[in-house]
């Protein structure tokens, strides 16, 4: 039989049960398109910038079951959606990108976008490949697919000249896709009896999760309950446990934590830390406190003891490990001990903490936990949330608790701003019949915030919240406290977000202080109700630090050498002195 090589891309990306694709048709892709459009199963959605179609596809993979898949012309469209690339490889999200190529039956130099993308692309992605042959093509996508959901998941990218998407050849077969079997983590018997004997001989054994444990929430619960053991998680695990379980104290347990965490943890004597790498972030700049005693369970083993030492490693999907640790576990524990204490702990730092929020009001601005409070309430359980990378990321993480496993995605090692309005499209697009809001500020939303066009076209009934303050608030709060300077940090205060739904047909709400928080909220979650965008604006009051950015400053300052230290303290003062 005689099939084009889109065709043959488009019964491939069926088969391994793609349903979005996400892109901008140029000459190097349309017959692609035109073949995207003929299928039942897929839909193919034009983005602003293939930036934001990268973010959308991320959250796609983290949020359902279908892989989020990239269709964009070669070159511009890969290095514009190289970002969201970097971010899903760092991140360990799985993503299909297929690229368009230049023809490569040409025999002229120097074609429009010809390039050499692999290079461009091999250090953002698991695996690169370009295809010579129509029959490698269904093949190529079934193994780049399966790689990208092998062990650590991350993105994949396959380059597909347009000559061969054009012309026609003789295909022998057209192979259907069959999933291989998975090969179970094997974990030797001794290395469970020796992770359960650290854990069951310790004092105040705890948890740390990151997003590696989402598929074994349920485990990770019972292994929670069985030891009495507080848990904190990473901030892209932030879901993994859910926030209104009694032994949850909140992201991180260090001095960058909230008082739950910190003083949860302050005298954890085993540790069992699952699918994290204890990367900058899930420490608040390294500054935590590893017990020696650590249990690390994680799919990579090049995690185990890259920054602390493992005493035990326990390599393999958290899936396959975590139910054997437990039923250990469950062999030697007859009951589970007493930890009331504990948990009235946790309960009482939660609520100091609010408190200590709530009496902290500025005028004509919007109180940020009675912002998040109010959110809460008015939420369902099931809600997703999705954060940006800024000050927003960690009040949300400190004060917005997250009920449902995997119910909160944000941009974590590669920590791309401009991820949370494309994020939220692909988020809602994949899970229509659940509430999804977004969190970014003000700068983030500059980025990439005509993407809320993308969900007015499909009709998609989502919340973008802007935190507006006219900052880039993280980081001008980083500057201000040794420089007293804030250097390019500072936005154009005059920015009007409204312009934005008047310019993408979205709807518009906005929240000026703390007596309009609930109406505000109330009306943003009823018009998305309607299937419709969107953007609810609110007047945030940043003067208040949150704890993981007091913990950094202190941990960073704490790291510099003497000379350093005096020098930036030395002029600090003065400035602060003079001016």
């Amino acid at each position: 039989m005689k099939k084009t090589g889109a065709t043959l891309v488009r019964h491939a990306l069926e088969q391994i049960g793609v349903k979005y694709t996400f892109g901008i048709p140029g000459v190097h892709n349309t017959e692609i398109y035109d073949e995207l459009n003929k299928s039942k199963s897929i839909k193919p959605t034009l983005v602003s910038h293939e930036l934001g179609g990268a973010f959308m596809a991320d959250a796609i993979s983290r949020t359902s079951d279908s892989i989020g898949t990239l269709v964009i012309v070669p070159a511009a469209g890969a290095s514009h959606a190289a970002s969201g690339i970097g971010e899903a490889f760092l991140d360990g999200v799985p993503m299909m990108v297929i690229s368009g190529g230049v023809r490569s039956d040409s025999q002229y130099e120097y074609q429009l976008h010809d390039m050499d993308q692999h290079t461009m692309m091999s250090p953002i992605t698991k695996g690169t490949w370009k295809i010579e042959k129509h029959e490698d093509i269904i093949p190529t996508i079934y193994e780049a697919y399966n790689l990208a959901n092998e062990g650590e998941p991350g993105p994949v990218f396959i380059e597909v000249p347009v000559n061969i998407q054009l012309d026609s050849a003789e295909i022998d077969s057209i192979h259907n896709y069959k999933k291989p079997e998975p090969a179970p983590s094997v974990v030797p018997d001794e290395s469970i009896k020796a992770a359960a004997d650290l854990l069951l001989s310790a004092n105040n054994p705890g948890l740390f999760l990151g997003w590696g444990s989402v598929g074994a929430a349920e485990t990770t619960q019972e292994i929670a309950d069985l030891l009495q053991a507080p848990v904190a998680t990473t901030l892209q695990g932030l879901s993994a446990f859910p926030a209104n379980h009694p032994l949850h104290t909140g992201m991180s347990f260090g001095r960058s934590a909230v008082p739950a965490a910190e003083n949860a943890f302050a005298e954890c004597d085993a540790m069992l830390a699952v699918g994290t790498r204890f990367a900058e972030i899930a420490t608040g700049s390294f500054g935590v406190d590893v017990p020696e005693n650590l249990v690390h369970v994680d799919i990579n083993p090049k995690v185990f003891s890259a920054n602390w030492p493992a005493k035990v490693a326990l390599q393999g999907d958290s899936k396959d490990v975590l139910p054997l640790l437990l039923a250990e576990l469950k062999s030697r524990i007859e009951t589970p001990r007493d930890r009331q204490a504990l948990k009235k702990q946790i309960a009482n730092d939660k609520k100091e903490y609010l408190n200590v929020w709530f009496k902290h009001n500025q005028k004509n601005t919007v109180n940020p936990a009675k912002f998040f409070t109010e959110l809460r309430s008015q939420l369902k359980d099931d809600a997703i949330v999705v954060a940006d990378d800024g000050n927003h990321t960690f009040l949300t993480a400190e004060l917005m608790p997250i009920h449902k496993v995997g119910n909160f995605i944000s941009p974590t090692d590669y920590n791309a701003m401009g991820y949370c309005v494309p994020a939220v499209v692909g988020a809602k697009m994949a899970n229509q019949d659940k509430q999804v809001v977004g969190i970014a500020g003000d700068g983030c939303f500059m980025m990439t915030g005509m993407e809320v066009i993308t969900a007015v076209n499909n009709q998609l009934g989502a919340v973008f919240v802007v935190f507006n303050d006219g900052e880039l608030s993280q980081i001008s709060q980083a500057q201000n406290i040794p420089y007293n300077r804030k250097v390019c940090t500072v936005l154009n205060t005059g920015f009007k977000p409204e312009g934005i739904a008047l310019a993408t047909g979205a709807e518009f709400v906005e929240i000026a202080d703390n007596n309009n928080i609930q109406e505000g909220i109330g009306k943003a979650l009823e018009l998305a109700g309607q299937n419709k965008a969107v953007i609810l604006n609110v007047r945030v009051d940043y003067s208040k630090k949150t704890r993981f950015t007091e913990g950094i400053v202190k941990t960073n300052l704490k790291r510099l050498p003497g000379y350093t230290k005096v020098r930036m303290l030395g002029r600090g003062i003065k400035r602060k002195i003079t001016g």
